[in-house]
């Protein structure tokens, strides 16, 4: 069975875009932490809390749309239990984003209300956008702001400055680099951010971190196995030999018959970063529990 992988990145951008926050965090009313709904808690970056401090911000569960529905709403849940404002959505289809600025008002209630009894009901709303590579912030921003103001790419690390643009009406946001921290102390977090794309894969073991995805699957979503990639009574095998079991199916054969792991480990974990492989979540508020944190 692969072992769950050892992973350490901390690129120097990392370091300037901590700096980045802290310089501008005067300069916004709010703040909105980015999250992959999928790993609502390994795409938290614990660092977060002390770099905001105490600056009133509410989650954006993002890509939300192939995450897995009940699992989504029990992240809502656990969230509103650690008096955390959550809302879901899914910034390629725009889906969700209409709730972004009644958050905003929720978290600054009190705010608005001094500044509409000092006449500032239409001051502009600033609020930061946070989160770690590969989230989605940038595609938020520009379905927020209606145009391609903000640089997406399916890699992490491409944001590398600030930008504000205007998200309509008195709605002003603040786009931050995406923020990794410096150590992965807890394999799985690592381990699942690797499955998103959030940490490069030139440093990977891609046929290794396929095999654990096929593993998961086999586990926690074995009908999508069988209607997705028609591997069927497959409880008994290791990870590896569902690999080979479907680069066979998929016809990715080397010469001399040989499975192609490296060919369909590629197939498969971008299938399932591009939502193709179908509405997974890789954790659940029960999963974080067990593993020792809150």
């Amino acid at each position: 069975m692969p072992q769950l992988m050892s992973i350490q990145w901390f690129p120097g951008h990392m370091a300037k875009t901590r700096r980045i926050i802290k310089a501008n965090l005067q300069k916004v009313d709010a703040v909105i932490e980015v999250l992959d709904a999928r790993i609502p808690c390994s795409s938290r970056n614990p660092e977060m809390d002390l770099l905001l401090k105490g600056k009133p911000r509410f989650v954006a569960l993002n890509k939300s749309d192939i995450a897995d529905e009940n699992i989504t709403k029990k992240w809502e849940n656990y969230l509103k239990n650690k008096n955390l404002k959550a809302i879901s959505l899914d910034s390629r289809s725009g889906k969700g984003l209409q709730k972004i600025k009644p958050a905003a008002e929720e978290v600054l209630r009190e705010e608005l209300a001094r500044r509409a009894k000092r006449g500032m009901s239409g001051m502009a709303i600033r609020l930061m956008v946070v989160g770690i590579p590969n989230v989605g912030k940038s595609s938020l921003i520009n379905r927020l702001c209606g145009s391609r103001c903000a640089k997406v790419e399916d890699r992490p690390g491409v944001t590398r400055g600030t930008q504000w643009v205007n998200a309509g009406g008195n709605l002003e946001i603040l786009d931050t680099p995406g923020i990794l921290w410096p150590k992965f102390e807890d394999p799985h977090c690592a381990e699942r951010l690797a499955f998103t794309g959030a940490i490069k894969d030139d440093i990977l073991d891609i046929e290794a971190l396929a095999a654990r995805m096929l593993e998961y699957l086999n586990v926690n979503y074995n009908k999508i196995l069988e209607e997705r990639y028609s591997l069927k009574e497959t409880s008994s095998l290791e990870p590896a030999e569902l690999l080979e079991l479907f680069a066979v199916k998929r016809g990715m054969v080397q010469k001399g018959g040989l499975p192609d792991t490296l060919r369909a480990a590629i197939h498969i974990i971008d299938e399932f970063r591009a939502g193709k492989t179908g509405r997974i979540s890789l954790e659940s508020p029960e999963d974080f529990l067990a593993e020792g944190r809150q």
